[in-house]
């Protein structure tokens, strides 16, 4: 299963008296942990196999709002690169990260820029910033 992504209709069971089971691999730390979430008929859900508190919130998160930091590269103009790495300053939903890439497309900035630097505000209407991640100077003209 690829980490991060809820686990495929085949790995969704339910049996008579049971609810819907699903299968998470937590990407909150380096650890992976294999969860397992399953809907109880009264509409609460059992969460196992985190070993932390952060596995639990991630699960319950993945299934009700799944979000996501999205990570790109950006055009610059009379730098020192040709491109200069951006994210997302929070996370934007996980539906709206193709609407997201769409508007990075189309960026382009000027050097120098600075880590931090709002390369595009409110992404895709998330109220999410795109910012730059790295210091890149301007060239040097002869």
């Amino acid at each position: 299963m690829e980490k991060g992504r809820e686990a495929g209709p085949e790995n969704a069971t339910a049996t008579a008296g049971e609810g819907k089971k699903r299968e998470l691999v937590c990407i909150r730390c380096p650890i992976g942990c294999r969860i397992t979430v399953e809907d109880i008929p009264d509409g609460t859900r059992r969460i196992t196999g985190n070993t932390c508190n952060r596995g639990a919130e991630y699960a319950e998160k993945e299934l009700t709002n799944p979000t996501r930091i999205v990570t790109s590269t950006v055009r610059l103009r009379g730098g020192k690169a040709a491109v200069v790495s951006v994210k997302t300053k929070g996370d934007i939903p996980k539906g709206k990260i193709m609407e997201c890439m769409e508007a990075i497309k189309g960026v382009e900035l000027e050097a120098p820029v600075r880590i931090g630097d709002v390369a595009l505000a409110d992404v895709a209407g998330t109220g999410v910033d795109i910012v730059v991640t790295k210091d890149v100077e301007a060239s040097v003209s002869a």
